[in-house]
């Protein structure tokens, strides 16, 4: 009877084919995650005005870039004003008759910040059709103008894109921070309602408990003073 030949084991220190170093797979997905961010497009119409909000957290890096098209065969040429403000009605960025341009800013803390337009030609009709905005807002990784790095500190092309991946992972990680502080926070707020719906519930108990009681005392007299019960 033939005996079966033991499987040759592998050699230690060399990595087996097919199996990527886990770094170079991070690597690999922080690259797929990260894309050209596409600008945002909509139709303004006469004597109207939109905005759009977006949370953005603290220390971080807002720059954007509009451009308000003049509707087909309008002799006026585009018309709106562009105001961003955050959720106490402080002015970041003001521009009246925009027409292109470009902004920036530095959050100071977590907030909810809004742009808006709004635009000064009258209604428009079958023949004055809306205005087109275009508003390419970026911030974070987005924001840093890394060609700009490139060439202060004469960084080679791959250390460029080293640098932008160790901004996005320093990114990923404040994110998933704050998300740990915000389920603290909302688990500390949950402890503290069970505990005090816990209080109000025994109070109710010994409020009820003690109704009860007095009821039935208030009774048994009312009903020994009528001579019902003895």
């Amino acid at each position: 009877m033939p005996v079966p030949l033991p499987l040759p084991l592998p050699r230690p220190g060399r990595p087996r084919l097919g199996h990527a170093p886990l770094p170079a797979l991070l690597l690999l997905l922080l690259l797929l995650l990260v894309g050209p961010a596409r600008p945002i497009s909509f139709q303004l119409p006469g004597k109207a005005r939109k905005c759009l909000r977006e949370e953005i957290h603290r220390d971080t890096l807002v720059t954007g870039e509009y451009e308000i098209g003049a509707p087909p065969g309008s002799s006026t040429g585009p018309s709106a004003n562009l105001k961003i403000t955050d959720s106490a009605g402080h002015i970041l960025y003001a521009k009246e008759d925009a027409t292109k341009g470009k902004f920036a800013f530095t959050t100071e803390d977590y907030d909810m910040f809004e742009a808006c337009f709004e635009s000064k030609l009258p209604v428009g009709t079958g023949r004055m059709p809306d205005q087109l905005v275009i508003l390419d807002m970026k911030h974070g990784v987005e924001a840093k103008n890394y060609e700009e790095i490139a060439k202060v500190e004469k960084l080679k092309p791959l250390e460029v894109e080293l640098r932008r991946l160790e901004d996005l992972s320093e990114s990923i990680v404040n994110d998933f921070a704050y998300m740990k502080k915000r389920e603290e926070e909302m688990r500390d707020t949950n402890e503290s309602t069970n505990t005090r719906v816990l209080y109000f519930s025994i109070f109710s108990m010994c409020c009820l408990i003690g109704l009860a009681t007095w009821q039935v005392f208030y009774l048994r007299r009312f009903f020994k003073a009528k001579k019902l019960i003895e």
